[in-house]
């Protein structure tokens, strides 16, 4: 099962404004994120260069992994925008 989840910052300018406590937060939602990239767990990741947005597409076994997962990222724990989880269907992925 495959799902989608997007974070918007609550600053449009977040990545150019990030305080020493946002730093450390995202440290270790990158931390979180490449763990889960070697588990298998996450198959992409990446974002709008401006950092308007986040995304990540998890391969995983059920909903409740996925939610488990995606609730325990230290950037949703800690609130820094708006997060956001959906069911997805991967309708073409070309091989690279």
């Amino acid at each position: 099962m495959e799902f989608i989840s997007l974070i918007r910052p609550k600053r449009l300018d977040f990545l150019t404004t990030m305080t020493p406590e946002e730093q450390a937060t995202m440290a270790l939602h990158t931390d979180y994120v490449k763990d889960l990239i070697v588990q298998g767990k996450i198959f992409l990741q990446g974002g709008a260069p401006d950092g308007t947005i986040g995304v990540l597409i998890y391969r995983v076994d059920s909903a409740v992994e996925a939610r488990r997962l995606f609730y325990s990222d230290p950037a949703v724990i800690a609130g820094i925008g708006y997060p956001e989880l959906y069911p997805l269907t991967i309708g073409h992925l070309e091989a690279g």
